[in-house]
């Protein structure tokens, strides 16, 4: 049998067939197959259509069935961008375009909220500022909007809205209240003292169910415009973060998961109820949290990372070079860079440098030693050296680190970034074949109780390979200069 995952994106959706018995991924296919727009009608907005979005997983399921055979559909996982805001009304239609992770109009309505209602308070119960994220969102809805806001019914996260147009039944989970900043982690509820705060009835937020469980049944006009018999269950939702460290197998404390593409991320779980009080890191419910048994999920983000890789590649080296070709010329070049040191920090404010926005910069540069490749190496140093400083972050939060999962995609393809980034940080990295919505697929045979949990759903994960940590004593070196310059910079 079959186990259906989907991974809702900003840029695309992607759909996952999976054989629950062997857990190897049968078809998978994404769509729209050009990025999908996002909507900037002001400076800083980014929204979506959520129809958009059903639209793209039809496209994106009709291609994987036509690959598969005919075996049944056992269950459906979904994941889904984090922090969106999708409004509806009683009919479960949008009443507006959905507000999406990127958007940054609700910064002022976090920013007031973290100072009136208490920045120890916050970080002690939402574990973060309100910030950016979902409440912040709606705070702005109900103050631009309020006829608009008078007819909203509930609000969704981006995952939910999916679910609930599969299903017709409306609800969310702890882990998406918590990415939304309304979950009360010592209260074990949804705040009511942010509520209050921002004058939203807390009858506006959907009932809340296990991330893993039946959590509706495929419609039969639903069935039919997929093409799928009616009747399957959706059993799991998570946010993409939360949802590609379990797709790694994370999700015990001191796992970490790394990803490396425009961006940078480390995910790691811990087992207590804590926040780093300089705001460095986000943390949410992870998929297996439980107020008897925490697990949480510590998110650091890095904004400058495979993007100063790619405009390396457009302004620096060679025309037509490949970014294997990249690495190779990459790997000519000693550890260290010759003295040379990028800080990759120019895509907007870094939030684990106090949102700062030191823009990116090259230091150690002596015109009559250094080549290209010197650049090109120094830049995948520059972009683990980044990592490594966000490690250290995790690491002063009681979340040790010595072995990291990654999925061998983006930059973990190149062997100098992840030679490097397993000798500066001293962990083992192991590289599996999975993504977001493959992993969907398994958790969705967790809620269906098709497997006994993530150890029996993720135990035949492919590892493809181990990076054991080498040259570290140099990788360290390097590292503090680097560091170093990131000191002087800042100051």
């Amino acid at each position: 049998m079959y186990l259906l995952g989907y991974d809702i994106g900003s840029s695309s959706v992607k759909a996952s067939l999976v054989r629950a018995e062997t857990g190897q991924c049968i078809a998978s296919a994404f769509h729209p197959k050009t990025e999908a727009p996002i909507l900037s009608r002001e400076p800083g907005w980014a929204e979506q259509d959520p129809r958009m979005w059903w639209n793209d997983l039809k496209m994106a399921t009709a291609e994987v069935l036509s690959e598969a055979g005919e075996e049944p559909v056992a269950a459906i996982g979904l994941s889904y961008q984090m922090h969106g805001l999708v409004c509806i009304d009683r009919e479960l239609r949008p009443l507006r375009p959905a507000i999406i992770w990127c958007d940054s109009r609700s910064v002022p309505y976090g920013e007031k909220a973290f100072h009136t209602l208490g920045e120890e308070w916050c970080l002690e119960h939402l574990l973060n500022p309100p910030g950016n994220f979902t409440a912040a969102k709606l705070a702005w809805v109900r103050e631009q909007e309020p006829a608009l806001y008078d007819r909203i019914w509930k609000i969704l996260l981006p995952g939910d809205y999916i679910a609930a147009r599969m299903t017709g039944e409306v609800s969310t989970t702890v882990s998406g209240l918590s990415e939304g900043i309304f979950w009360d982690f010592r209260e074990n509820r949804p705040s009511e003292r942010l509520l209050a705060h921002f004058g939203f009835d807390r009858e506006i937020l959907p009932p809340v169910r296990p991330t893993f469980s039946e959590q509706g049944r495929l419609l039969p006009s639903i069935a039919e415009e997929l093409g799928l018999p009616s009747g399957i269950p959706v059993t799991y939702r998570a946010g993409d973060q939360p949802n590609n460290a379990l797709s790694l197998g994370v999700f015990r404390p001191g796992q970490i998961a790394s990803t490396a593409g425009t961006s940078g991320v480390v995910y790691g779980v811990n087992g207590s109820i804590a926040s780093d009080p300089q705001g460095r890191v986000n943390t949410f419910a992870h998929v297996n949290h439980e107020a008897s048994d925490p697990r949480l999920g510590v998110l650091l983000c890095i904004n400058g990372a495979g993007l100063l890789n790619a405009w390396m590649r457009r302004n620096v080296a060679p025309e037509g070079l490949s970014y294997a070709e990249m690495n190779e010329r990459a790997a000519r070049i000693p550890v260290g860079s010759g003295g040379v040191s990028i800080l990759p920090f120019g895509n907007g404010a870094e939030r684990m440098l106090g949102n700062r926005s030191n823009g990116c910069s090259v230091h150690g540069l002596d015109l009559n030693r250094h080549s290209r490749d010197h650049l090109l190496r120094a830049t995948q140093e520059g972009i683990v050296f980044s990592f490594q400083y966000g490690i250290e972050i995790l690491e002063s939060l009681g979340i040790r680190v010595d072995r990291i999962h990654a999925g061998l995609a983006n930059m973990f393809l190149s062997p100098v970034f992840r030679d490097m980034l397993a000798g500066v940080s001293g962990a083992e990295i192991e590289l599996f074949n999975t993504d977001g919505a493959a992993g969907a697929a398994r958790a969705a045979g967790i809620g269906a109780g098709i497997y006994s949990g993530p150890e029996e759903a993720f135990s035949t994960l492919e590892r493809l390979a181990v990076v054991h940590p080498e040259n570290r004593e140099a990788c360290r070196v390097a590292y503090e200069r680097w560091k170093y310059h990131l000191t002087e910079y800042q100051r």
